[in-house]
Parts: C-alpha cells; structure tokens; sequence
C-alpha cells in the first residue's frame, strides 16, 4: 500500500508494474478481489465510520457547508451500499477481451477490435470517500491499475478505506501496487501526478471547477473531465402535471448535494399557470429557496409571491449544491432547449411531457450526456445503469460520456491473424 513518505513517481512506477499484470489477470481472480474488498468493508465498518467522524469534525469546524459535508458522510447504511456496489461490480461481465467487432477481409486476414485496460489509471476527487472503494473497484474490474488521490476534507476516511481495499486485494492474488493512494501533498503533488508521461495513462478528476482548471493548467496526461451538472426540468405543454411535480420535487430535494440533481426548473407558458402555483408551494414547503423570473413570480399567486426572490442572469448558469432552484417560464419546446443548451454543463436534463415529437425533438436538439423523457435527473448514477458504480460523469464527447464504468475504463486493440500473410 502506498503510503505518504513516498513520492508521487514511486507510486505511479509501482501501479505501472502491476498493471502488467492485472492486464493479464483471470476473471475469477479479480471477482474474487472484488467479493474480499466488500467483505471487509462490512468487517471494519466500526473502524471505517470513526475515521470519518473525524474527517466530519474538521468539516464542520472548518464550515465546509451542508452539501459537502452530506457528500463525506459515512455510515453502516452507506458503507454497506459501498460494499453492494463492488459486489455488482464483481458480478458484471468482464470487460477485458470483449471482440467489439470482427471481420474477414478479403484476403483472408481476421480482424478483430478487442477491449483492453488502459493500465494505469489516476482518479482525483474531492470530498467523497466513496469515490475511494468505487474508482479501485472499477480499475480492479477492467484490468487497470488505479492511483487514487482525494481531499485533505477525507484525508482519515480515505486512507482507512483505501488501505482495506489494497490489503484485502493483494491477500487476493493481486500484485502489490494495483491500488496505491497519493496523500498529504498539496497543488504540487498534483502537478507532479498529473505530468507522470508514460506512466500513467489517463486521469479522471471527479470534483469542482477549482480542481478541473488546475488539472487544466498542468496537465499533461490526458484527461476526462467529470464536470458539474447544471441540470434542468422542463414541464411541457402536454406534460402530466402530477408527473411533472414529482419528478422536480425528487430532482432537487432528494439529494441536492450531488451534481445529478436539478438546479433550473423551466415551464411552458400553457403550463405554467396551473403547475407554477402549486409546484412552488410543494418546493418550498420542501425547504427549496426560489429564484424566478418574472413570469413565474406573476402565476406564483400573491401568497407565495412575497417569499420569492428574483433570478439573476447568474443563477441560470449556478449549480447550487443546495436546496436553491431557479425557475423560469418559457413560450416553446424551442426556447426551453435554446436555454438548455446555452445554460447547461451537457451533464443530465429532463423533460416532462405527453407529447412524442417534443419527447423525441428535445431528446435530439439538447446537447447533453444524459436526457430523461418523464423522469428525474438523479437516475443519472452508474449504480443506477446497471453499471455497479461509477468514477464519474463525463460531459465530454471523447471515447466515453456519462458514466463511467468499466466498459468505458477499456480502450480497444486490433488483432489481425494471417496465415502467412505478406502485403502484396
């Protein structure tokens, strides 16, 4: 395991030199990894949840804010959640080696595309531990070698979850190194991480815009952004608007900590004066703070007009982490989805509505990794696919965009088999 008295490049050499041979390693050695790796998290659940009762503490004295500190929470509830997600992660089929596409060619030549890891594999992340069991889990999985890097925020919870999951894997039968952890540095440290050429093959940071424009500035292994999700709702006209309340009201009060809830609620105009009044009576009674344009504030009704504020240009482009919904009243499918588009971080947006050309015209226009026709933007999770976990949500239109699972943790290698072959 590593340990913070080594150096950033000792890490990464060593995780190199176990993807060798994870790249090589069986399924059923791997799965049963993966199945140690849960069975001790319930073991030392004790000893998990008092390491981050300190990491808490230091939250709270250092006023990290309600959504973060949801975000760090650990208990036996979450923990085993944890231990539910690696297990559907054994479960699932094995990446490494699946034939993507296969083909003769006319010279007699077999092609065939396979998945392979990348190796090595480096996730930052900011202020949630369980990033720690899912991102080695993950790279376990798909064959890869994973350096993990997270906050001083779960400096105690981190260390104690990631030295679990080294040791219960290597007692596995996988090589020392395959889950090592750079802790205790600060932007250097990811500096020097984020330069490591040749050594370490891609970097997922899984955090604020803070971090993503320091990866920014130094980065020179690539990168997949896991970026903020400014997610919206909107009501349509032919929407049903008992459906309608219930998807906002899950979309931004369930959990509105994480980046897959809901910060904008638009509504079409022929909706609008029916679904307002009583949508914004819900949300506040919820605990939501809204932000409205005029519009909104004009159908709101003059007992909730009072307690509303007033949108500003900023908020549409705020992802607010907190129980704040801006709301904004719009006169077509086609404005709904220009302000989308120009106000959305492309993470998930949803759209409620009885209408299949609307359903299918906003599927098509709106530029974003995940689109819900008649349901909440907090489906947008890898558990949630079928995925067992995830290392985040990309919004970049590379080789991956969504969640990030296993699949998406394999980049592909051509096999070509001749018989004597020679190119004429």
């Amino acid at each position: 395991m590593a340990t913070v008295t080594r150096s950033v490049s000792e890490i990464c050499l060593e995780a190199r030199a176990a993807a060798r041979v994870l790249a090589a390693l069986d399924t059923d050695t791997k799965n049963s990894a993966l199945e140690a790796i849960a069975a001790a998290l319930v073991a030392r659940t004790d000893e998990i949840v008092e390491a981050n009762a300190r990491d808490l503490e230091a939250g709270r004295a250092n006023d990290i804010g309600a959504a973060l500190l949801d975000r760090l929470a650990l208990d036996p509830a979450r923990i085993a959640a944890i231990a539910a997600g690696t297990r559907a992660i054994a479960a699932l089929p094995d990446p490494v080696g699946e034939v993507v596409e296969g083909k003769r060619l006319p010279n007699g030549l077999d092609v065939r595309k396979l998945r392979v890891p990348f190796g090595v594999v480096a996730v930052v992340y900011e202020a949630r531990p369980n990033v720690t069991i899912d991102a080695a889990s993950l790279c376990l999985k798909s064959g890869n070698a994973v350096v993990l890097r997270g906050s001083s925020s779960a400096t105690h919870s981190t260390a104690v979850l990631a030295t679990i999951a080294a040791g219960a894997a290597t007692a596995a039968g996988v090589p020392e190194g395959a889950i090592g952890l750079v802790a205790g540095g600060g932007r250097e440290e990811l500096a020097e991480l984020a330069t490591q050429d040749g050594v370490v093959d891609l970097i997922f940071p899984r955090g604020g815009e803070g971090l993503k424009n320091a990866l920014k500035a130094v980065a020179t292994v690539p990168v997949i952004y896991a970026a903020s999700g400014n997610c919206h709702v909107y009501v349509d006209a032919t929407a049903d608007l008992d459906a309608a309340e219930a998807i906002i009201l899950n979309a931004k009060v369930q959990r509105p900590g994480v980046c897959n809830a809901a910060e904008t609620l638009l509504v079409h105009a022929d909706a609008a004066p029916e679904f307002l009044p009583r949508a914004l009576t819900a949300l506040q009674a919820a605990g939501v703070e809204l932000r409205v344009d005029g519009r909104a504030r004009a159908l709101a009704g003059d007992a909730l007009a009072p307690s509303l504020k007033d949108a500003t240009d900023e908020d549409w482009d705020t992802e607010f982490l907190a129980l704040t919904l801006a709301v904004g009243v719009v006169d077509s499918l086609d404005e709904a989805i220009e302000h989308v588009n120009a106000h959305g971080s492309g993470h998930s947006e949803a759209i409620v509505t009885n209408d299949a050309r609307s359903a299918r015209l906003f599927e098509r226009a709106v530029d974003a990794a995940c689109v819900y026709v008649n349901a909440s933007t907090r489906y947008t999770d890898g558990g949630e696919f079928g995925m067992g976990a995830e290392i985040g949500n990309s919004t970049q239109k590379l080789h991956a965009r969504g969640p990030i699972g296993v699949r998406e943790l394999c980049t592909l290698k051509y096999v070509v088999a001749g018989d004597g072959h020679v190119r004429p």
